[in-house]
């Protein structure tokens, strides 16, 4: 089966949800028209990974973190309510799939907890995934909470079998077995990361897990950052152009890469790739399959939605 993708490295309108939904939409539409058919936006791309998290003083800069965080959570996405409903309706419109990740606020629990998550909206509009990042990274502790493993799963799409796993989350070789389990096509990777060390993994998944791999990294120039943002020249001085340079890249079943990295640029990358070569690679190495030895290894995942109270009535 072709499919023709479409992997986004823009920069989000930094913290500004309702901009950045709109400029996703004009995307998917731009993208629509050229015939894709699986359009992916990178990591926290609503409303922008919070890359200050690495400039800031662990435990300093008190005053910046809390002005730099209400911004984020009054611009993260809330799935309870229509947030989303521009995305879903473009989606539906023009028969596609959409991959994209978000900055999540809570809607269940105390309402104030942002996660990293990546939602999974189909052809019908509707949101069949939302899988938030089981671990984050380093600072990232400082904004984001832990997600669960209620969406660690492989969704059957109308471009395939395709799962998401974000930026350091791909370093976890349980949680990408675990997708492997369920007849994953298309690996999605969202990322912050970039340069040949993340560029070596995303090629080791193709050959582990005998997939495709779609990396979709963060573009993000200084020029993007608001004009009012907090501190803005001590954290970004004006001398530096790129924060961060994307590198999104695609990669078949085996390892060999067939785009990218797109580096410093921001472009849509638009590819046709044959989803069964997903399955026909797998003759030789199929590590939740034919080359696993369940009498030795098994895993087990709980994948409840975890909760932090329980009503009795």
């Amino acid at each position: 089966m072709m499919v023709k993708i479409a992997i986004i490295q823009e920069s989000a309108v930094v913290l500004n949800k309702t901009k950045t939904i709109d400029k996703a939409v004009k995307i998917i539409e731009q993208v629509a028209a050229q015939g894709a058919e699986l359009v992916v936006f990178s990591e926290a791309f609503i409303a922008g990974y919070p890359a200050w998290i690495w400039r800031l003083k662990p435990g300093g800069d008190w005053g910046i973190s809390e002005q730099l965080h209400q911004l984020l959570l009054q611009n993260s996405v809330d799935l309870s309510s229509n947030d989303l409903a521009p995305i879903q309706e473009a989606a539906r419109e023009h028969q596609l799939t959409v991959v994209c990740g978000i900055n999540e606020r809570d809607s269940c629990n105390s309402r104030a907890t942002i996660y990293n998550s990546v939602v999974t909206i189909s052809v019908d509009g509707s949101i069949v995934n939302c899988h938030r990042k089981l671990m984050p990274t380093n600072p990232e502790r400082m904004v984001w909470g832990m997600g669960d493993a209620s969406g660690l799963k492989v969704t059957d799409t109308a471009v395939g079998r395709i799962g998401s796993l974000i930026c350091w989350e791909s370093y976890m070789p349980l949680a990408r077995y675990a997708l492997y389990a369920q007849g994953l096509e298309i690996y999605i990777a969202p990322t912050y990361d970039s340069g040949e060390g993340w560029i070596g993994t995303m090629q080791h998944i193709a050959r582990e897990g005998r997939c495709w791999v779609l990396g979709c990294g963060v573009a993000l120039e200084r020029s993007d950052l608001p004009a009012d943002f907090p501190d803005l020249d001590r954290l970004y001085p004006d001398t530096e152009s790129w924060i961060n340079p994307g590198d999104s890249v695609i990669i078949a079943p085996g390892g060999e890469i067939v785009y990218g990295p797109l580096h410093q640029q921001k472009k849509n990358i638009i590819l046709d790739i044959d989803v069964d070569r997903a399955a026909i690679a797998k003759r030789a190495l199929d590590v939740t399959g034919h080359y696993a030895r369940a009498d030795i290894f098994t895993l087990e995942v709980n994948n409840r939605a975890e909760q932090s109270i329980k009503f009795t009535h």
